[in-house]
């Protein structure tokens, strides 16, 4: 198919006001549906709602809590063009990979070929697990809705099992010591970067999905981080660079 004749809803986690996307999956499925030049409309969901918005249109999660019990998150799609009806997708990943095969002719190919998808999925496993490890440093700087931040910290709280929410963030000199940790991680991980004189790509001038993985994670990073002009120094403003390359795909319709 070349392009929808209806738009796609794209539900996707609320920051506080002006609303904003700023959460890593999210992004990764906003630069997609740009990339794939789709129209889209966004359905901004409150942190507290996401798990019965999920329910309510019976999309099952994809992810668990440390304890092993459902994690209801964002992003998901409904798209209303499939020949079988409304087609919900509920996962970055899948979301990606439904979208670059059902509308292989229209934007740009996200992955070179079929049967290169399995590497992507172990990539951007291996990318969310990096960042992941570091999150800690974000979670006192996350745009959440002021009405409602209370209550997702409680819900945080309770299902990460800790007593407070300072539990889930860290300031001053352990502040420190992590972020350098990020750094050398962050420098392990540029060496995949083979093509510098190219372009600012993991494959030089050539845009892939591999891309949209990390551009996702940048784009919370920046949100969230006080340091990120700090960041944006690393490996020689590597991560600068490549958010900045992705830029024609960042607009948030």
């Amino acid at each position: 198919m070349a392009t929808p004749e209806s738009p796609i809803e794209f539900f996707d986690i609320a920051s506080g006001p002006p609303k904003r996307c700023y959460a890593p999956n999210p992004w990764k499925t906003r630069y997609t549906l740009n990339i794939k030049a789709l129209p889209y409309k966004t359905n901004w969901v409150e942190l507290p709602d996401v798990k019965s918005t999920r329910l309510a249109h019976k999309v099952d999660p994809v992810r668990k809590f440390p304890d092993n019990s459902d994690f209801y998150t964002l992003p998901m799609i409904r798209d209303p063009n499939s020949s079988d009806g409304d087609s919900w997708v509920g996962d970055s990943f899948d979301i990606a990979v439904y979208l670059d095969r059902a509308y292989a002719d229209s934007g740009e190919r996200l992955f070179p070929a079929a049967n290169i998808i399995g590497v992507y999925r172990v990539f951007n496993a291996h990318v969310d697990a990096l960042f992941t490890k570091h999150v800690v440093l974000c979670s006192n700087y996350m745009p959440l809705n002021p009405e409602t931040a209370e209550q997702t910290k409680r819900e945080f709280v309770e299902r990460l099992h800790v007593e407070s929410w300072d539990q889930l963030c860290v300031e001053g000199e352990a502040r420190d010591k992590v972020l350098q940790a990020f750094e050398a991680d962050m420098e392990e991980f540029a060496k995949m970067w083979r093509f510098e004189d190219q372009g600012p790509f993991l494959e030089g001038a050539k845009l892939t999905y591999a891309d949209v993985i990390v551009g996702g994670w940048l784009q919370f990073v920046k949100a969230t981080l006080p340091e990120w002009e700090r960041i944006c120094g690393w490996q020689g403003g590597k991560w600068k660079k490549m958010i900045d390359a992705l830029e024609p795909w960042a607009k948030q319709g």
